[in-house]
């Protein structure tokens, strides 16, 4: 049963993804180090990373839509991919500020090209009933490159210490292997549409108004979550700020993402069969938790617990969260529905670090993480609001 589920399509996407974040995650614990010893200052280097997550953020949405516009997938796969490969090189070939802004924004733009295009060609292959576990098993495939991108880092650094230009060179191997990877799939739902409609880059915006009202109150929700979910560097400061080494911190970033490799695809089964609505709220009340914990302690073994928990939860709602939206979405709008949101996503996300390091520096890491569980909470009432009768049919 697993494996027709599971078919050659989803797995060379999943395998695409895993070759793809090795290479990200590869440079993820390292790129602010690297960052700073080409002269970057702390300013700079939040400068970038914001202005490389706006690019991504808008345009997902755009991308989206013209996928849709056009009845066309694979052309932005393969391009997207095929940018965040080139962009690891190019950050080691020129250290002044507007060739690194250009190669980071390169790596984010090709986050937006493919994201939309990518999850319609995984909602696809599925039916209503087999979304949770599709997009789960695609997820932990994609978190298996967590696990392994920064275990590369921390191994190639034990013996080669500060050679950040090397691993940069080393990163593009696992992006190319992605890019050959994407010249396997073979697109079958191509539905040519009208070549002459123009896209404009914010015409996903309109799509808001237009999308059924379900997707609207699900979306609001998620972004008001999003808003109060700050990056995982803060939960890694919480560590640091609490006296553990750089390795420790890193062995339980590493710990985290096995987890929520481990678990995507069994509870993307489980909310296949206890609805999708359920298995993402639960997930959000273990976040609640991992958070309000997050704020008061200081032992290790109980920081081990938090982010077991917290590879639950992101388990239980990465991956859930764009099949839920796919199964409420249009079929042929499923590219422009998922890239609108993680458009909103992308911004709500910039905002929430800056949020949060706000909140941090005026209050201390406790109101931080306190806020943060106080607001998933409310949203977890709004979840719960919604009612299984309008959801029943479509999420469950």
């Amino acid at each position: 049963m697993a494996m027709r589920v599971i078919t050659r399509t989803i797995w060379i996407l999943s395998l695409i993804s895993l070759f793809t974040d090795v290479a990200s995650e590869m440079l993820y614990p390292v790129m602010p180090i690297y960052l700073k010893s080409i002269n970057f200052s702390i300013l700079l280097i939040g400068v970038l990373e914001g202005f490389a997550e706006a690019v991504a953020g808008l345009s997902k949405g755009y991308f989206g839509k013209l996928s849709d516009n056009i009845g066309r997938r694979l052309p932005f796969v393969r391009w997207g991919y095929l940018l965040s490969a080139i962009s690891k090189p190019m950050m080691a070939i020129f250290t002044f500020p507007a060739w690194v802004f250009s190669a980071r924004t390169l790596d984010r733009l090709g986050k937006g090209l493919r994201t939309g295009a990518r999850d319609a060609l995984l909602s696809d292959e599925t039916t209503v009933a087999t979304k949770g576990r599709v997009f789960g098993f695609h997820r932990s495939m994609d978190t298996v490159g967590a696990v392994l991108g920064p275990s590369i880092a921390l191994l190639f650094l034990f013996y080669h210490p500060g050679n950040y230009k090397l691993l940069f060179y080393l990163a593009f191997l696992p992006g190319l292997a992605a890019i050959i990877f994407t010249y396997l799939i073979k697109e079958r739902n191509i539905k040519p549409r009208s070549t002459t409609v123009k896209t404009y880059f914010l015409d996903f915006l309109k799509y808001w108004k237009q999308s059924p009202a379900m997707y609207r109150k699900l979306v609001v929700g998620l972004l008001l979550f999003t808003l109060f979910n700050s990056s995982d560097v803060f939960l890694l400061l919480k560590i640091k700020a609490a006296g553990y080494s750089d390795t420790m911190t890193i062995g339980v970033y590493i710990f985290y993402n096995i987890v929520y490799a481990l678990c995507s695809y069994p509870l993307g089964i489980l909310a296949d069969k206890l609805g999708l609505k359920n298995v993402f709220v639960a997930g959000l009340a273990v976040f609640a938790i991992v958070y309000a914990g997050m704020a008061f302690n200081n032992n290790l073994y109980v920081f081990l617990l938090l982010f077991f928990l917290y590879g639950v939860y992101a388990a239980a709602t990465e991956g859930i969260a764009k099949a839920w939206i796919s199964n409420i979405a249009d079929r042929n709008d499923t590219a422009t529905a998922i890239g609108t949101f993680t458009s909103f996503q992308s911004i709500c996300t910039l905002i929430a670090s800056s949020v949060a390091g706000l909140l941090w520096y005026q209050f201390g890491p406790t109101v931080t993480f306190l806020a943060s569980a106080v607001v998933t909470i409310i949203v977890v009432v709004h979840f719960l609001l919604l009612g299984n009768k309008k959801t029943k049919a479509l999420p469950s």
